[in-house]
């Protein structure tokens, strides 16, 4: 399973969008407080429409709680200030995929203690950053892809279109 971690999201959009992503992929997503808003707000309902109730869900009060229920999680911590690319890791089956704030990122110190599992989205050098939900939507699927895509389904549905 693909874990998507975001650590003290402020953007209720955004949030919502990663739902949306997390529902699609069937990737569970961990919300780590605090949070910038409040999780009934309706910006945030909105952008992650109705895929609330088909996305698996966890809140913690830390991020060190969360690493202590997966002792054995193998956790990816995504920054702008790594050398390795997104693309460079072979990523397991059980895998964490760690984000920090839209303001900020990820804390400095867990970038450094984690140094070896910190990676980065390659983008042009005079860019800050991208958008947090589109940054997680690149990471889930290089894992996916890396996985042959497995349990999605690849062809798609054909729809009739009226003329």
């Amino acid at each position: 399973m693909i874990n998507i971690v975001l650590v003290e999201p402020e953007i209720p959009q955004n949030t919502g969008n990663i739902v949306r992503t997390g529902a699609a992929t069937g990737s569970a997503v961990h919300l780590v407080r605090p949070l910038g808003f409040d999780t009934s707000d309706k910006m945030l309902k909105r952008a992650g429409l109705d895929y609330w109730k088909d996305c698996d869900i966890h809140y913690w009060d830390s991020f060190a709680e969360l690493q202590q229920a997966y002792p054995n999680g193998e956790f990816y911590f995504f920054s702008t200030k790594s050398q390795q690319n997104h693309t460079e890791p072979s990523y397991g089956k059980d895998v964490f995929l760690v984000f920090g704030k839209e303001t900020r990122g990820l804390p400095e110190q867990l970038i450094h203690d984690n140094y070896t599992r910190a990676v980065r989205i390659p983008m042009l050098p005079n860019q800050r950053s991208l958008n947090l939900s589109n940054s997680v939507a690149i990471a889930v699927y290089e894992v996916l892809r890396q996985h042959n895509f497995d349990g999605l389904d690849q062809i798609g549905h054909l729809r009739e279109f009226d003329d």
